[in-house]
């Protein structure tokens, strides 16, 4: 295997480089005006998740004395710690600047953001309402000066920073001229307050602001000659410290971890960039900021994330046309779905195809007699979520129903807490996964009584079971009645229960033990086929792909005349297009209205191909620490439709970007007419029922 300098591209630049894709979005003119702010938002919660995980786990290392150069691309974690604070603020810079454009956009549209100075004389009156009915009952305000210590910042929650000068009478040998205070923006009420039209004019103000205009009012003990709030905001490191003490159970554990974030080491601390400097220095002081921390100059606002939740003002012209989910083609919501499904295999593509299906399933396996038992993994479920109400739904029905839900789903883990203990209590039998390793995989089998014969039916996905997410995020479904695959589906759950027993699988693709190995097969057959002359490729569509292991083995196939297509959503440490090493590799990524999730892998195998939908990424995580489930596609029919539907991906040239080495997130331009992926795969499906 031959070895270059700069041979991948490091994983946490490539991730901010994934970050500003979804920046691209907010400055694309073309993208709807709201849907603009929207992707400000995620833009800003991606950042958030970024600081808390990836950059607090360099950090640690960083604490830890180790320099990481295997783990970290060969870069020294210290200088990658400065590398990102530098990217993030770029960034942030553009976010301001492309903020700023959207305002003017909306004035254009008679949407006015309006701060504390513009409140006229006709609209004060609502805002003094609005602050002592909703706001004042939900506001914490400390005064800081006099406390022994410094009150515990919550994670990634906005704090108005109140500096106070006093007035002379107000000062005495015991007061200070200075006061300072801080004020957290409460999250009980809607972060844009929609103040009252006047005309065809619409005007927000944000709480922020409604704060700032309202000071006098939480403050009316002190004689001041000056006040004014900047924001601040830290954010702390969500590693999970799980403790080893046996006499709790795992979900006292995770819930004990989850518990011990809030007092969490800081790894961030954003602020006003116009906040007065003795005021900044006070804070950090106070917080003890250290130089390992990222301390990143911000705009008047913080937790812009707050955007995705912009409100629509009835302005749907701004906004996405929401579409209709289309039924799957001869499987009918009607009747039985077992009935379907006994005879055929059918995929589904959220959120192209309705997502009811997956509930109908499981509302039938609730209610039919003949269905003995129900077996599902769970990662992240929707707030309100009809798959657990199915669930509780059999479980009332005599049905033995066993679900291996993960306590662990990063930043998800309360709430699964908090289902379990439901779902435990309605009389689900309960699994928390295997010791060391999350569980990933996206599985459901379920029994029925046949005569004298037990049948299996099930289904395997690429995405969570989870309504809510499933109108956002794309993920293929295959419903299947094949007792060969779901045989071994049967046999993964039985790996939950008894962990030290490595089974073997003839179909499934199955983290941790085969994934790996079981690709590395598949890449040497594409290159034994191209070192014999003939037609040798791989296609392959994935959120992130950060194993170098498998990069190398990319590498090979590519020096060996594969030709290698890679659509990547997120991270791609992957260097494409490099002569002697990946020249026969292209890559791009799509990022859209929808958030591509699927994982497909499709292998030329001299004209027969083969392909695999699955749950795993190409990363260490997935392939070596996880459960996860890869399962062959046998039906024709649907190998074609997963074939063509990665084609028209492929053939994006309105919102796919190119991977190269330079990472300058170019779109990818075809002399060929304009072809919007996820607007033509809904047409693609659209046309299959005519």
């Amino acid at each position: 295997m031959i070895k270059t300098k700069n041979q991948y591209i490091n994983r946490e630049i490539s991730w901010l480089m994934f970050n500003d894709r979804v920046l691209q979005e907010s400055a694309d003119k073309n993208v709807p005006l709201i849907e603009r702010l929207r992707f400000l938002g995620i833009f800003s919660n991606n950042l958030d998740e970024f600081f808390k995980v990836r950059y607090a786990t360099i950090k640690r290392i960083v604490l830890a004395g180790k320099k990481g150069k295997s783990a970290l691309g060969g870069e020294k974690a210290k200088d990658l710690l400065a590398e990102i604070t530098k990217i993030v603020i770029d960034q942030q810079s553009k976010s301001l600047i492309i903020h700023g454009d959207i305002e003017k956009e909306l004035e254009r549209e008679g949407i006015f953001l309006i701060n504390e100075t513009e409140v006229s004389e006709s609209q004060a009156e609502f805002v003094k309402n609005y602050f002592i009915e909703k706001v004042s009952p939900l506001l914490m305000t400390i005064v800081l000066n006099d406390l022994n210590q410094f009150p515990l910042l919550k994670d990634t929650e906005a704090y108005l920073a109140v500096k106070m000068v006093l007035r002379e009478t107000e000062i005495d040998q015991i007061t200070k001229k200075i006061r300072y205070a801080l004020i957290e923006i409460p999250q009980g009420t809607d972060r844009f307050v929609v103040l009252p039209s006047e005309g065809n004019k619409n005007y927000i103000i944000i709480l922020d602001d409604l704060i700032r205009f309202c000071l006098a009012r939480i403050f009316p003990m002190f004689e001041y000659e000056a006040i004014s709030a900047h924001m601040i905001k830290i954010t702390r490191d969500a590693e999970l410290d799980i403790d080893n003490d046996l006499s709790k159970t795992f979900i006292e554990k995770i819930s004990s971890s989850v518990q011990g974030r809030k007092i969490s080491d800081p790894v961030r601390f954003v602020y006003d960039k116009n906040i007065g400097k003795d005021t900044l220095e006070f804070l950090k002081g106070k917080m003890g900021i250290k130089e390992t921390d990222s301390v990143i100059p911000g705009g008047r606002y913080h937790n812009r994330r707050d955007y995705m939740s912009f409100p629509s003002l009835g302005k749907q012209d701004l906004m996405y046309e929401k579409i209709t989910p289309l039924p799957v083609k001869g499987l009918s919501l009607e009747g039985s779905l077992l009935e379907h499904i006994a005879e055929k295999d059918y995929l589904m593509y959220a959120p192209y195809h309705t997502f009811s299906y997956i509930i109908k399933f499981l509302r039938e396996a609730a209610l039919d007699p003949k269905v003995k038992s129900i077996k599902i993994t769970v990662y992240r479920l929707a707030k309100n979520s009809q798959v657990a109400a199915s669930l509780i739904n059999a479980v009332k029905n005599g049905k033995k129903v066993t679900m291996q839900i993960e306590l662990r789903a990063r930043f998800d883990e309360q709430a699964n807490i908090n289902y379990a203990e439901e779902l435990q209590a309605e009389g689900v039998k309960l699994i928390f996964g295997v010791p060391g390793l999350k569980v990933h995989s996206k599985i459901c089998v379920i029994e029925r009584k046949e005569g004298h014969l037990l049948k299996r039916y099930g289904f395997i996905s690429t995405g969570n079971f989870n309504e809510a997410t499933a109108k956002i995020y794309t993920d293929y479904t295959l419903f299947t009645a094949n007792e060969a695959i779901l045989k071994e589906i049967d046999i993964v759950f039985d790996f939950f229960e008894t962990t030290y027993k490595i089974y073997k699988y003839k179909h499934l693709i199955v983290s941790p033990h085969y994934t790996k190995s079981i690709f590395k097969k598949l890449i040497d057959s594409e290159i034994q086929a191209a070192k014999l002359g003939r037609d040798a490729y791989i296609k392959i569509k994935m959120n992130s792909f950060t194993s170098y292991e498998m990069v190398d083995e990319l590498y090979e196939a590519s020096r060996a005349g594969v030709k290698i297509q890679l659509i990547i959503r997120g991270v791609c440490c992957l260097i494409p297009g490099v002569e002697g090493m990946s020249e026969n590799i292209e890559a791009i990524s799509i990022v859209d209205k929808f958030l591509e999730h699927p994982r497909v892998f499709i292998f030329g195998n001299e004209g027969n191909p083969k392909i695999y939908i699955s749950s795993a990424d190409w990363m260490t995580r997935n392939l070596d620490n996880r459960v996860e489930v890869g399962c062959p596609i046998y039906d024709e029919d649907i190998k074609q439709e997963l074939i063509e539907t990665f084609e028209i991906s492929w053939g994006d040239n309105v919102k796919a970007r190119i991977f190269d080495r330079e990472q300058n997130n170019i779109y990818k331009k075809t002399e060929l007419p304009k072809l919007r992926s996820q607007f033509a795969i809904y047409d693609y499906y659209l046309n299959k029922l005519n």
